[in-house]
């Protein structure tokens, strides 16, 4: 969680996706409480693109160490 709060990196599913998608992600993190109807997709995309994916927080927790004041499904730490 320590490299998510200082690295560069997006929040939310969609941007996550798409850092994934385009090779950018290092790391995808998924908040545990997160709807799994949000969450399997990209899940599935990490596990295809070979990227970890770490989901031991909640989506509050996750949003504070992205900089955000809201909640997010996801975050992407970047290369």
């Amino acid at each position: 969680m320590k490299e998510l709060r200082s690295g560069k990196k997006v929040s939310g599913v969609k941007q996550s996706r798409r850092a994934v998608r385009e090779n950018l992600a290092r790391a995808v993190y998924l908040a545990r409480d997160a709807d799994p109807a949000l969450t399997d997709p990209i899940r599935a995309l990490c596990r295809e693109k070979g990227v970890p994916v770490v989901d031991r927080w909640d989506m509050r927790e996750l949003g504070q160490a992205a900089g955000i004041q809201v909640g997010t499904a996801a975050a992407a730490l970047l290369r």
